[in-house]
């Protein structure tokens, strides 16, 4: 900090706060954006809606039109195999909108009005994340609430629901900080949408969401039995139907700690270099 003396610029010692209270202003400035967020999706529930729709109609379409050219050997029929998939496939499409946001935020020189304000660095992510959490949550109940009505149903239980509807936030905000560095880093709204599209699809359709991997050509089943979005499906699936759950349970923590321990590093890294 600097003040006048005179006509010369003299730089005060300013004490750092308590690593406490540093961890308190933190959190409110977090909560403070995470407001924000909240009011421009109230003022702008198209928003919430458009996320939820594009969800509801993949479970409508894949049940009553594809659900009988693909059989499987589940309790339940194609109906509770598939809504696994759906699930998590959903949670890593809402991702999109985290990367489309903090790209228009670089764009409108939002980002560096945060910067120059006095607050937590951390809080911009963190509110951004905290508020896709939210909406991941609510994309996810409404999904199932869908999926109920068209015949799905778990097998194994309220617990192990519960759970697989966390591990599918989970997967959803894993893939966020994704997106989040992918915003920060390429900064076109345009660019960033597009990008979304070539490197999520392949691997939400190229996974256990919809059809069996053993029915995929056998050049292709080595790539998909091994991706994490295939793993992290699995083990939702073993959570809704029954079957084994160490493996899968054990690689979908892996790889999620994984992609968090690289991206979120990358990402703040990327928000401190935006301009």
């Amino acid at each position: 900090m600097t003040t006048a003396v005179g006509s010369r610029l003299v730089a005060l010692d300013v004490p750092s706060p308590p690593p406490g209270r540093r961890m308190r202003l933190g959190a409110a400035d977090t909560a403070a954006l995470l407001h924000r967020e909240l009011l421009i999706w109230l003022r702008n529930p198209a928003f919430i809606f458009f996320t939820v729709i594009q969800p509801v109609m993949f479970v409508l379409l894949f049940r009553y039109v594809f659900a009988g050219a693909i059989p499987v050997s589940v309790p339940g029929g194609y109906v509770d195999f598939l809504m696994p998939g759906i699930i998590a496939q959903s949670a890593a499409f809402a991702s999109f909108a985290t990367a489309i946001s903090l790209a228009r935020q670089l764009q409108r020189g939002v980002i560096d009005r945060f910067k120059a304000m006095p607050m937590a660095r951390s809080a911009v992510l963190l509110g951004r994340l905290t508020a896709d959490t939210l909406r991941i949550v609510v994309t996810l109940l409404v999904i199932l609430g869908v999926g109920y009505a068209v015949g799905f149903r778990f097998h194994q239980g309220a617990v192990p629901a519960i759970v697989m509807m966390l591990l599918g936030v989970a997967f959803g905000v894993t893939i966020c900080t994704v997106s989040a560095y992918v915003g920060l880093a390429i900064k076109d709204e345009e660019s960033v949408g597009s990008f979304g599209l070539v490197w999520l699809f392949p691997l939400t359709f190229v996974s256990s969401a919809f059809v069996p991997v053993q029915k995929m050509p056998g050049w292709l089943q080595a790539f998909a039995k091994n991706q994490p979005v295939t793993i992290v499906i699995d083990e939702m699936r073993s959570l809704a139907l029954g079957g084994p759950l160490a493996l899968h349970a054990w690689e979908s923590a892996v790889w999620l700690a994984g992609i968090v321990a690289v991206f979120v590093p990358l990402a703040v890294r990327a928000y401190r270099r935006a301009a």
